[in-house]
């Protein structure tokens, strides 16, 4: 069994370019059925806009490739694009 925070002290690298993309910030839980949908990494350029927005990459959790003892491997397209949360915007999202 894992802890969350053993997953936040964890590297997360992209597999198609290995290119290091920071450490898990959130999960996204579906409550009705208690399974993990995603985890969310802050943006590595900690970007904040205007009204408090935040950059983050969500990583739908089936491209999730292998939890290893230091890193988590990801395969994340280069033409990915990172979701940008608004301050105050509800979510199911817990940790």
């Amino acid at each position: 069994m894992m802890k969350i925070s053993d997953l936040q002290a964890k590297d997360i690298v992209n597999m198609e370019n290995g290119k290091r993309l920071g450490h898990m910030n959130d999960l996204d839980i579906n409550l009705a059925s208690g399974q993990i949908e995603a985890m969310i990494i802050s943006g590595t350029g900690k970007m904040m806009g205007f009204f408090g927005e935040k950059e983050e990459v969500v990583i739908p959790w089936k491209n999730i490739v292998k939890i290893g003892s230091d890193v988590i491997l990801v395969e994340v397209p280069d033409t990915y694009r990172p979701q940008i949360k608004e301050f105050g915007q509800q979510s199911t999202k817990r940790r």
